[in-house]
């Protein structure tokens, strides 16, 4: 019978994740990766976005040790051809939800499970969901980038939202677009052995 029950250590330092991970009930501890998030020449986004949730996982399985498994993952706002990061400043994160408004893009999140002990598994998964913005208007914009909240969100905002509530509708995992899909990491959990105590 399979009672692995390691250490669990989330690779991020986003208050959106430690959220979703902690309402699954599993008790885990928080060490950020260093990696470069540069995406390279000619590449994909859902490849990049894969690609940055392993390397994340990877570099943080180099500092704990083993038994114990490792959450990492990364989220992108796609428009068109274009990924969408954190504005830098208010006239980019007004640029971003003018350009979102009354249109659909997409939102991607990779995660990736590293299990270190013997033998090690590594998996990595990509959930991608529809997003409709709402028509808001410009006052809406204006109010919401005074709250300073879309300055640490991929595409400028965050669909949980209260006041601003830029969202019309999904198509897909809500929990995605928040920034961990909750239905996939639980299948993933699964399927790497995962089993609560």
């Amino acid at each position: 019978m399979n009672t692995f029950q390691p250490l669990f250590v989330l690779a991020s330092s986003s208050p959106r994740r430690r959220e979703l991970l902690a309402s699954l009930g599993i008790v885990f501890t928080i060490l950020k990766p260093a990696v470069d998030e540069s995406r390279r020449d000619g590449e994909p986004a859902e490849t990049y976005v894969q690609r940055l949730s392993a390397e994340k996982a990877a570099a943080v399985a180099g500092a704990v040790p083993s038994p114990a498994v490792i959450l990492a993952a990364d989220t992108i706002v796609i428009d068109g051809d274009d990924i969408l990061g954190k504005p830098e400043d208010a006239d980019e994160a007004r640029h971003i939800l003018k350009r979102l408004r009354g249109r659909t893009h997409r939102v991607c999140t990779a995660l990736t499970l590293h299990r270190l002990d013997h033998p090690p598994r590594h998996i990595t998964r990509l959930t991608c969901t529809e997003v409709h913005m709402r028509d808001y208007t410009d006052a809406e914009i204006e109010s919401y980038i005074a709250t300073g909240d879309p300055f640490d969100k991929a595409g400028s905002y965050a669909i949980q939202h209260p006041e601003f509530s830029p969202v019309d509708h999904i198509e897909g995992s809500e929990t995605n677009v928040i920034g961990l899909p909750l239905e996939t990491l639980q299948n993933a959990l699964v399927e790497i052995g995962w089993t609560e105590t």
